[in-house]
């Protein structure tokens, strides 16, 4: 990528985490399912809302960036599950709580894969229309009747919380050198049912993600080998940008997904090492819906890990299916 896109800065708002031992104790959770995933905890807000968390985090970012609502050209609210409200825009209020203004403000929808979707729809438009900054942000808060954080998807346990990324044409700690995305509509189905409902959650409440739609259509391995060819070329797109080579990368931030999840679709079909990753934090916050990224970002600036003249990758992956990947060269301190 030519021309200068930057990250100018990356904050989370996390709730409290809860145990897997408390989630136990209080009969909320199946150890020996849970255990399975490899997550120890995970992050619950037993009050905010997912917009009222993208609000604090993107207020964060924003100061840190030292950019304000009249330097705005864009933003973009990203989630995967219900905002709080039903037919409301939460962008809209994500604009409102972050100071106004009347430049646009759109939602993203791509499930997990949706901030990185995001960030890529941001660099696009301050490109096309020659603008300075905008503010993606991110936020999901999964709870009953609808979402069964410990069962609902049974290779991975749901986090609560709220992320935002500054994008900047004019400075930040981090250059973006490459951006791709790669679909794969073929796989949509396997996040659905046969029918379509007339409401929400009319079909079955809580969510039941325990679909082998796919694995009986196409078999496990077949399944495998398409879920790696997308994510395989969104690296190879966003490294050729780059002019970097995967193994050269010094962080991956990967989706917080289970222990299975990871390796299947991860660490062993890419060779990356766990301890060059965000997983050891991963599994103690929970997967944040549209957000891990930037809130595996945020996690590498608070931890002081970024050091310039780094690399670092951040990988999504949706249903849908959808692959992102995005490199970045740490060029100052954040």
């Amino acid at each position: 990528m030519s021309d200068g896109l930057y990250i100018a800065a990356a904050s989370s708002w996390l709730p409290e985490r809860l145990t897997l031992d408390e989630a136990e104790q209080a009969g909320l959770a199946d150890r020996a399912r849970v255990w399975n995933t490899g997550i120890e905890s995970v992050c619950v807000s037993p009050d905010k809302s997912a917009p009222e968390m993208a609000v604090l985090a993107a207020r964060d970012a924003l100061g840190r960036a030292a950019v304000g609502a009249e330097d705005l050209q864009l933003l973009l609210h990203a989630c995967a599950y219900h905002q709080g409200h039903d037919m409301w825009p939460a962008a809209s209020y994500v604009q409102r709580f972050c100071g106004g203004g009347s430049y646009p403000a759109v939602e993203v929808r791509q499930m997990s894969n949706g901030g990185m979707i995001a960030l890529e729809l941001a660099a696009g438009h301050l490109r096309a229309y020659g603008g300075s900054t905008a503010l993606v942000t991110t936020a999901d808060r999964f709870s009953l009747p609808g979402f069964d954080r410990w069962r609902s998807d049974p290779s991975t346990i749901c986090g609560d919380g709220g992320t935002a990324v500054v994008v900047s044409t004019r400075t930040g700690f981090a250059l973006l050198r490459g951006l791709a995305t790669v679909s794969d509509p073929g796989l949509e189905h396997g996040s659905r049912g046969e029918r379509f409902s007339d409401a929400p959650l009319a079909a079955r409440a809580p969510i039941d993600l325990n679909s082998d739609s796919l694995v009986r259509e196409l078999g496990v391995e077949a399944l495998l080998n398409r879920i790696e060819a997308g994510q395989r070329e969104a690296f190879d797109r966003a490294c050729a940008q780059a002019d970097v080579k995967l193994g050269d990368i010094d962080w991956y931030v990967l989706p917080n997904l289970g222990r299975t999840r990871m390796r299947a679709q991860y660490f062993d079909p890419f060779g990356i090492d766990p301890q060059r990753s965000t997983w050891s934090w991963g599994r103690r916050v929970g997967h944040l819906g549209a957000g891990d990224q930037f809130a595996g970002l945020a996690h590498l600036v608070s931890e002081g890990a970024l050091e310039p003249g780094q690399t670092c990758l951040l990988a999504g992956v949706g249903a849908g299916f959808t692959w992102t990947a995005g490199i970045l060269e740490i060029i100052a301190r954040p």
